[in-house]
This record gives structure tokens, sequence and C-alpha cells, in this order.
């Protein structure tokens, strides 16, 4: 069996514990493809694995091959597959469980069950693709599932230059919301807005709820949260009555218990923690809603930021780039 580089973890911690892994590659059994990634989309969730946070029970078994998302070329199909050949470009944001289980994505190859993979249209490139599934997928479950503005409504992005927050806020602005976006700089600020925000906080200058108050005094209609703990309860004071409290992430670490009373007290709010997968969970259901991704950066309504690249092997460089949250937009990891 020939063999390929990985990225893997043998103990949780910082950047420095992942470590290149010379693994090998059996062919694709019945009813998987073998995909030659051309790009691996880094996504924080890749840094939770692998800094051992928000598992249920004991996660997963050591060593650990990282990622969840990537993009490449078909190189051969197992018995029973069909609709895939040798040759294609095709791409996957998870393979089957939660983000913490069945992950992979950081090698040079890697066999995926056929039910788990799209096709890449011709106006969408690796990089593009690898960059935007899983976060795309991601905003997509929060529009469909959890709120979906009328007219005129106002929202709350959090980390609005985020990969996920820049493509909500295109999303919810293409769907005539008024879209308010908290940053952490000046640039990232000008790229929101570039992306669809209306207006921007800058968080670290001043307090964001009475900042959103001075915009929309009756509050907002939804907040989408993928910050976490600095966030999560100050946000309930930006809700107007029967708004809608979405969290999605935990970039700041992981929400803290609350009193459930806090909901009446607040206002009767609507509360959501969406979890990446269920949205999509079919294949009928993922390329439906792939499709439909793909179909918006095709008529320029999102546009996709690649905010860096780094060689697989730089994969250590690349979380610490992301732990910084300086970089807006997607990272991708080439092999």
């Amino acid at each position: 069996m020939p063999l390929i580089k990985a990225i893997a973890i043998s103990r949780h911690g910082g950047p420095e514990v992942l470590e290149s892994l010379d693994l090998e590659l059996p062919p694709p059994a019945a009813n998987e493809v073998q995909v030659r990634h051309t790009a691996i989309g880094l996504n924080f969730s890749d840094i939770n694995v692998r800094s051992g946070g928000f598992y249920l029970g004991d996660g997963p078994a050591f060593p650990i091959v990282l990622g969840n998302e990537a993009a490449g070329v078909v190189e051969a199909v197992g018995s029973g597959v069909e609709g895939f050949t040798p040759g294609e470009r095709v791409a996957y944001a998870g393979v089957g469980g939660m983000f913490f289980e069945n992950t992979g994505a950081y090698a040079q190859a890697r066999n995926v069950l056929a039910t788990h993979l799209v096709k890449v249209p011709d106006w969408i490139t690796d990089q593009q693709a690898a960059g935007m599934l899983l976060k795309g997928l991601t905003a997509s479950g929060m529009v469909h599932r959890c709120f979906r503005p009328s007219p005129g409504d106002a929202v709350l992005i959090h980390a609005a230059a985020s990969g996920v927050g820049s493509i909500l806020a295109q999303w919810y602005k293409h769907l005539g919301a008024t879209v308010i976006g908290t940053v952490g700089s000046p640039e990232k600020a000008e790229l929101a807005r570039r992306r669809g925000c209306d207006h921007t906080i800058l968080y670290r200058q001043e307090d964001f709820v009475p900042a959103v108050r001075r915009l929309v005094p009756e509050g907002v209609a939804a907040v989408l949260d993928g910050v976490g703990k600095d966030t999560f309860l100050p946000s309930f004071d930006c809700l107007r009555p029967f708004g809608a409290m979405i969290n999605y992430g935990n970039a700041s670490g992981p929400v803290p218990p609350f009193n459930v009373m806090l909901l009446a007290q607040k206002g009767y709010f609507a509360l959501y923690r969406p979890g990446f997968g269920w949205h999509a969970n079919t294949p009928a259901t993922l390329r439906s809603a792939c499709g439909e991704l793909f179909e918006l950066v095709r008529t320029g309504a999102l546009q996709i930021e690649i905010a860096a690249t780094y060689p697989l092997a730089e994969a250590a460089q690349a979380h610490r780039a992301a732990e910084t949250g300086r970089l807006a937009g997607s990272i991708v990891l080439l092999p």
C-alpha cells in the first residue's frame, strides 16, 4: 500500500502537538472513493479537537488525524460506487458524526464514502471549495433551520469577518436584512462592510451592547454568535422580544452555564445551538444544500475569502495564525 503524509496529534495541547506521520492508504473499500486532496480547509473545530475541548464523553482515540473538510480529485472508486469516476473534482465537509468524529482531512489523500462527496462545479476553485463547504453548510443550517429574516429585520453577527461570519453577513444581506457585525480591527471592519454589513462595531474599542441599541433601539431580531463565552450572555441585551439567539461556535471558549429562566426574563427568546451535519445529513440534502451554496457564489451573492494558505507540513503555523484572530476569511492547507 502507498504511504501518504498526514498531520496528526498523539496528545492534546497547543500547535506544537501537531506532527507529521507516514500512513498506509489502502485501496477504497466498497462504496468508498479515494480522493487525492488538493486543498484542505482549516476550521476552528480542528483547534478544538487539538486542544481537547468540547467532547461528549472521552473523545476519539489517539493518534488523531485532524480535519473535516477538503477538496480534491477522484483517484479510484470502490465496488458499488455510482456517479463518481477518476479525474473528477470533488469536495466534502464531514464524513459522518460530530466534528470530532471521523476526522482525517489533514492528509495527502483519503478514502471517503461516496455518500459524503459532492462534485465541484467549474466556477468554484479547489481552494474555495475547501474553504467554504463546512462554513457554508453551517450558515445554511442557520438560515434555513434557525432564523430566516423578513426584509428589514436587523441581525447582529459576531466575528463578522470570520469564515462563517462573512458568509452569514452576505447571506442575510442577500435576504434583505440589516446586518450589524462585530469585528476586532478597522481592517476587518472594512472587509465586513464589503461582505454585507451595514454597520460594524469594533468590540475591542466599545461595548457592543449599547452600540447595537443605539443603532436598533428596539433590539435586533437575531444574534448569530460564533464566539461563545465572551459574547453569549451580553448578547441577550441586544435582542428584541421574541428574538432568536443562535450560538454556533466557541472561539473564546464554551458558553458558561446559565439559568434558563433568563430567557423569560429577557423576553421569551428562541435559543438555538445548531450542530454541523444535521442540516445536510443525507446525500440528497447535502447535495441540495451544496448546490445552493455553489449557485450563490456563481451569482455573486456570496464571495469566499481565502485569508491565507499554508503547506500541509506547516499546519502548526496555520493553527497559530488562526488562533491570533487577525486573519479574515478561510485558511486553507495545501498538500
